[in-house]
């Protein structure tokens, strides 16, 4: 899947001006206000209906989303109504949904429970097996574990990738965590202003940042030098 052009303005405003490629599994890392939300909601067709869209994307499947693309937000706490059951936050039959909580190591007696019965980590993986419902070509991750603590991070960041490997979709992870982009990506693309400032391998990039900007993003991330070899 190659994004060949993405652009978007905001009165004449250049706000975002990128293209990348997503062979496998892409983190599109940057700080806050790199545009990252913005072109994973252009992606989706979620832009504010003030901001012009520019979009060439190459691709087998077009992008619909539900149908072709799945998403995960950032915060599960919001995703879902807390006055509704969690059997009834998704349209499938019973059995399908038995068959997803068990791809997303949920006990199925979670589904006649509310959300605000359930920990953090639970309703994450409710998104992801709604995300995973309809089977998607594409999964857009903007941020997924950010209202989580370390180790259930770590647990969900795993099992996407597990499910990645199962399922063969595309996956595009938003981000500003390098190492948890570590762990699940392939490929990093770091913007800064919405401007692509650095494309490659993972490892590449980590072990060799060619930019200032990428080495401060390192930097940032982690407190020793022990990923480089």
């Amino acid at each position: 899947m190659q994004v060949k052009k993405l652009h978007i303005t905001y009165k004449e405003k250049t706000l975002v001006d990128i293209a990348f490629d997503i062979n496998s599994s892409l983190a599109l890392v940057g700080e806050s206000g790199s545009g990252k939300s913005l072109t994973i909601k252009a992606l989706l067709n979620m832009l504010p209906q003030e901001m012009k869209l520019a979009l060439h994307v190459e691709s087998d499947f077009k992008l619909i989303a539900g149908e072709t693309i799945g998403f995960v937000p950032q915060n599960p706490f919001t995703a879902l109504s807390p006055l509704c059951k969690i059997k009834d936050q998704f349209y499938l039959s019973e059995e399908k949904k038995r068959e997803l909580f068990a791809q997303v190591d949920l006990d199925t007696t979670l589904l006649e429970r509310y959300p605000p019965e359930l920990s953090g980590g639970q309703l994450q993986r409710v998104v992801i097996a709604i995300a995973l419902s309809n089977a998607p070509k594409l999964l857009l991750l903007d941020e997924p574990t950010t209202a989580l603590d370390g180790q259930t991070r770590k647990n969900i960041i795993k099992l996407v990738h597990h499910l990645q490997k199962k399922m063969a979709y595309k996956l595009l992870f938003i981000t500003h965590d390098i190492n948890s982009a570590q762990m699940l990506c392939d490929e990093i693309c770091v913007i800064k202003s919405g401007k692509v400032i650095e494309f490659g391998k993972m490892a590449n990039v980590l072990q060799n940042p060619q930019d200032i900007y990428t080495k401060t993003l390192i930097e940032s991330n982690f407190a020793n030098r022990n990923y480089r070899q």
